[in-house]
């Protein structure tokens, strides 16, 4: 393994660590084995720990509580926000059009890879708010379902 020479009192030595496990290790000095045990010292890692505060995704500006639509709103109504910040590549709707529930609706790039936006409503598209080439933020809105 390691060869180490040291010299005591004009006396030299030579020495070979033939196996280390746990705190025993055998050694060879000047032709003889021996069987030492090794004292270990706990030490404290240079290396920090990093903290970091739990994250939590958010795609909404207003976080919602409620699960379900309220049974006075009409059904299929809500909006599509960008789920993170990236570029426009194509649009798949256009106002008035009837999307249905996983329908893809825009296609957006992010981090150099393509992202398929689907709905979770179906509807008609009342309203786009981007365009080809545009750039969003994460939670800008893309569209409209009515």
């Amino acid at each position: 393994m390691k060869h180490y020479k040291f010299r005591i009192k004009d006396k030299q030595y030579n020495v070979e660590v033939l196996d280390v496990e746990d705190n025993f290790a055998k050694v060879n000095v000047n032709g003889k084995v021996y069987e030492v045990e090794v004292e270990q010292q706990l030490r404290t890692t240079k290396t920090p720990t990093l903290l970091r505060p739990v994250a939590v995704p958010s795609t909404d500006v207003t976080p919602s509580t409620a699960k379900t639509a309220s049974p006075a709103a009409p059904k299929g109504t809500g909006t599509i926000k960008s789920p993170l910040p990236g570029k426009i590549l194509d649009i798949f709707v256009k106002q008035g059009d009837r999307v249905s529930v996983g329908q893809t609706i825009v296609c957006l790039e992010a981090m150099k890879m393509e992202n398929n936006i689907n709905t979770d409503k179906e509807g008609v598209i009342t309203a786009v708010h981007v365009q080809k080439g545009d750039t969003v933020l994460e939670g800008n809105l893309l569209v409209e379902i009515g």
